[in-house]
This record gives structure tokens, sequence and C-alpha cells, in this order.
């Protein structure tokens, strides 16, 4: 953990507050061990918060090349989570369940193609 880091959520942590003082609700997540703050804004929503995390998954997999052994589960799970995600408060239509299940075929046949013992990089 950085002392740096600690000083900016430190100093962060005082700007929320003064924020509050204004009615402006603001979300901090700190995972200083990992080097990771995060501000959330007051409409922000669990559905928001998932896909920005998601774009964050997306973005792995698009620096990740794709002859790593488990690039492909990281892709096409992406692909199925972003489909849910759009489409959280709606109805899957036909066409985005049968690309569902072509991501998940894609998935299984990757899953009997990793080998057990593969070191991680």
């Amino acid at each position: 953990m950085s002392e740096d880091l600690t000083k900016f959520c430190d100093a962060l942590s005082d700007l929320v507050k003064s924020f509050e003082k204004k009615n402006v609700v603001l979300k901090v997540y700190q995972d200083l061990d990992s080097g990771i703050v995060k501000i959330y804004g007051e409409r922000s929503s669990a559905l928001t918060r998932a896909k920005a995390g998601l774009d964050e998954i997306a973005e792995l997999a698009y620096d990740t090349a794709e002859h790593h052994p488990y690039w492909h589960l990281l892709y096409d799970g992406s692909q199925i989570l972003k489909i849910v995600l759009e489409k959280w408060n709606d109805n899957l239509t036909e066409e985005e369940l049968k690309e569902i299940q072509w991501y998940a075929g894609k998935i299984k046949d990757s899953a009997t193609n990793v080998s057990y013992n593969h070191p991680h990089e």
C-alpha cells in the first residue's frame, strides 16, 4: 500500500464530506492494497456500476493476447455479460439468446481445451 495513496484517500474523504454538506451524495470505494480508488455519483446504481466493472473486464480481454489460453473464457464471458446487462430491464430477444448460446458454446469449447496445469502469466 502506497503512503501517497493513503494520503490522497484521506484528503479525498475530507473533500467528499465537504460535498455531502452541500447535499451532493458520493460513494467512494477504496482497495488500497490493489491501488484502486473509485468514486460513484449519486445517480449511479448497481447496474451502472456493474457496467463500469464490465468495461474494465473487456479492457483486459482486449489487451490480452488471443493466444493466452484463458482469453476466450474472458472475452466470450464478457460478451455474454454485456448482452445481459444491456437488457437488464428489458426482455432478451431470440437473436440475443442465440448469441448468448453461441458464446456459451465457445466458452465450453475453450474450457475443455484449457490445461489444468497451465502456469498463470
